[in-house]
């Protein structure tokens, strides 16, 4: 039975979503960003599955929370990717190492996945410059984008919990666009705070903008009245300056299932957001 659920939820979000969110012409590529709650041994193959089902609609994804220490979390990574393999497309990825955790017990991998006529890998690693200061260093990922003249960085961040001051850790990235050069950086996690918080304003100064506003990315335990989302704090922050966002959204796995709400909390218990970005055309 769960097995039926899944086709069922799957392959319909595949029809909903697939014309909104996938663009595989033209110069542009789709982004998103997924924390993955807890992904390691504990995920089944139904799960596998259904994760590269959605990973599908993209051209590349940053995930948050895959197992750190245990080398189960990479290989979960690999596993989806294989997965997606099966699908049709050539995909590759790369896993970070373990995050070397301030706290010493909350280390963490993330994870990029790409589809490869889309984007090449030039560069990758965790920001050692930042280990001794946050819980989880940034991972940050150097690419080449189809139709794009410069390569694009990208920084996979998941920050502390929204109790544990959150801002003092995002307040230390505002020094990466300018690491970045002429290069377009895109900002990408879980924030674990809005982007209505005042720490964004510095970004936002230097011609950042949010994907998405105003968009519960987690899911409750339980539902209320249909209402299932809660905490809009899954997000990413791209240069307006140098990029055109052409679409942006969320992925709503749920899809107002809530007698299967449990069920898909295990396959995660945050929403993926997306962006569509093009280079920006200068005006004469």
């Amino acid at each position: 039975m769960p097995k039926l659920i899944f086709v069922r939820q799957y392959i319909s979000l595949v029809i909903l979503l697939f014309s909104g969110a996938l663009s595989l012409v033209g110069q542009s590529f789709t982004l998103a960003s997924w924390n993955i709650s807890n992904l390691g041994k504990t995920k089944t193959g139904q799960e596998i599955w259904a994760m590269a089902t959605i990973i599908s609609l993209y051209d590349i994804v940053g995930i948050q929370e895959v197992v750190g220490k245990d080398p189960a979390g990479a290989k979960a990574v690999a596993r989806i990717v294989d997965q997606l393999n099966r699908m049709g497309s050539s995909w590759d990825y790369r896993v970070s190492d373990p995050t070397r955790s301030t706290s010493g017990h909350i280390s963490e991998r993330y994870a990029y996945i790409w589809r490869k006529s889309k984007v090449t890998h030039l560069r990758s690693g965790l920001d050692g410059k930042l280990a001794a200061t946050v819980n989880r260093e940034p991972f940050w990922l150097e690419i080449r984008v189809k139709g794009f003249d410069r390569p694009i960085w990208l920084t996979n961040f998941h920050s502390r919990p929204h109790d544990q001051e959150p801002e003092l850790e995002i307040a230390q990235l505002v020094s990466y666009p300018s690491r970045a050069g002429d290069q377009p950086l895109i900002l990408l996690g879980d924030w674990n705070l809005d982007e209505d918080h005042a720490v964004w304003q510095p970004f936002y100064v230097l011609g950042y903008a949010p994907a998405v506003r105003n968009t519960p990315t987690t899911l409750k335990r339980k539902c209320k009245d249909g209402d299932y989302r809660n905490h809009s704090i899954d997000n990413l922050y791209y240069p307006a300056n140098k990029l055109e966002m052409t679409g942006s959204g969320f992925t709503d796995f749920v899809n107002g299932d809530c007698e299967n709400l449990p069920l898909l909390r295990h396959l995660s218990d945050h929403l993926p957001v997306w962006g569509e970005f093009s280079p920006l055309v200068q005006q004469p």
